[in-house]
């Protein structure tokens, strides 16, 4: 019967089935991605290393395409010609000095060169998402993690340097790189736009005497600052992604040191994208349209890999590309293993053994004394999100959660929470 079916449709067909192949491939031996009880694959290490690795080249082999080719063109891009025309105003005293100081600063160098701020951005969030896979172990958090990462970068990258060579604009030394000669306008006025606006003070770069001309593009290019882009891009990934592990605004109070590990790679991109005012490379309007950029990737890439941005049930969960994640945690719908990809194991989180119900249980106090050796962040999880058998919301009838329901508070209940557990009832 499958041969008289389309070519197109039983290639489709088989890579479906080789995807999900490689989805249990990955799955075995990984905490976080599958049960205990399933079967190990057959034949010897070197094999199958060898069949995993082709299973996901044929999984991701799009992707490792597209980041080739947008990476290229981002590169590619910003090494173009500048494509705008922009003027800027020269104006003088009786002493020659100039008198307009908005792109009159010295040029002090770089305290960051773009090439460190994009290796920088790039590889310390790297090296936390791999030390701490030491704990964590699950292949598809560390393959959605990096390429998430990846993504991010590469994608704020193309959108800063398109806007950079299409708009662009002088950055506070510019006027120190271009060495204007207003007497060159006479001669050197191509575009006609030299020697015109109010009292003629709007010249363009055809007056600067600078020979080198990439130092004059530069100069040009202050909009948006691509150390801002690379950084928010990188660090707020990170963030994102440790929010993810750590559960520091979670169901249950956790520490405050938590708190400022979080909040080190916001500190890190924010140093990054403002250290340019102190060596007046940038303007603040170019700090934030690259912040913005770089936060708004990051913020759309993380949750191209992960099932959820900010709400703490399920932002841990890497997505996988052929079996959808449910979002329903009832009885024993959640996915074996999908609890332990974090780092933290307060509460049962990614506990095998005996674990704390969390606060977000909405069992009683018999209930919790007769839970067995299960009690792990499943059951917790599963308590913090089912649809308890007093709510006043229907479950969901599709297969996706419709919201947490709230119990109705029982008589004698102050004080406990709910079941969503950030709520006192």
């Amino acid at each position: 019967m499958s041969s008289g079916l389309p070519k197109f449709y039983r290639r489709d067909r088989d890579r479906r089935r080789e995807s999900r192949a490689l989805d249990e491939a990955m799955a075995n031996g990984t905490a976080g991605t599958t049960d205990a009880t399933s079967p190990k694959p057959k034949g010897s290490k070197s094999s199958r290393l060898m069949q995993f690795i082709k299973m996901w080249i044929l999984v991701s082999w799009k992707d490792i395409i597209a980041m080739a080719v947008f990476g290229a063109a981002a590169l590619g891009i910003y090494q173009a010609p500048y494509a705008s025309t922009r003027n800027f105003p020269i104006t003088f005293t009786q002493s020659g000095d100039i008198v307009y100081p908005e792109f009159a600063y010295p040029h002090r160098g770089w305290i960051i060169s773009p090439q460190l701020s994009g290796v920088v951005a790039a590889v310390i969030p790297l090296g936390v998402i791999f030390l701490a896979q030491i704990r964590i172990k699950s292949f598809w958090d560390l393959n959605n993690a990096v390429l998430g990462l990846l993504y991010s970068l590469i994608l704020s990258s193309l959108f800063q340097v398109i806007i950079k060579m299409l708009i662009g604009g002088f950055r506070p030394y510019f006027l120190d790189v271009c060495q204007p000669d207003i007497a060159l306008a006479s001669t050197n006025n191509a575009t006609g736009l030299n020697g015109v606006g109010f009292r003629q003070i709007m010249y363009t770069v055809e007056v600067c005497t600078n020979p080198d001309k990439q130092a004059i593009k530069t100069a040009m290019t202050s909009f948006p600052s691509g150390h801002a882009t690379s950084a928010w891009a990188g660090y707020g990934f990170l963030f994102l992604w440790m929010n993810a592990k750590l559960k520091v605004w979670g169901n249950y109070q956790t520490s405050f040191y938590w708190l400022v590990l979080l909040t080190a790679p916001v500190l890190g991109a924010t140093l990054m994208a403002t250290c340019l005012t102190v060596d007046q490379a940038h303007h603040w309007y170019d700090i934030l349209a690259g912040s913005i950029i770089g936060i708004g990737t990051s913020v759309a890439c993380y949750r191209l890999v992960y099932a959820a941005v900010w709400d703490w049930r399920w932002n841990h969960v890497p997505l996988k590309r052929v079996k959808a994640f449910g979002y329903e945690m009832e009885g024993d719908r959640l996915l074996p293993g999908y609890h332990k990809a974090t780092w933290t194991k307060k509460l049962g989180w990614g506990r095998k053994g005996r674990g704390r119900v969390g606060r977000g249980s909405v069992r009683g106090p018999v209930e919790k004394r007769a839970m067995t050796s299960g009690r792990s962040s499943e059951t917790y999880a599963r308590n913090g999100s089912a649809v308890s058998p007093h709510s006043r919301i229907p479950p969901p009838v599709n297969g996706y959660g419709n919201g947490v329901a709230h119990p109705a508070p029982a008589v004698g209940s102050h004080g406990r929470y709910d079941g969503r557990g950030d709520q006192m009832v």
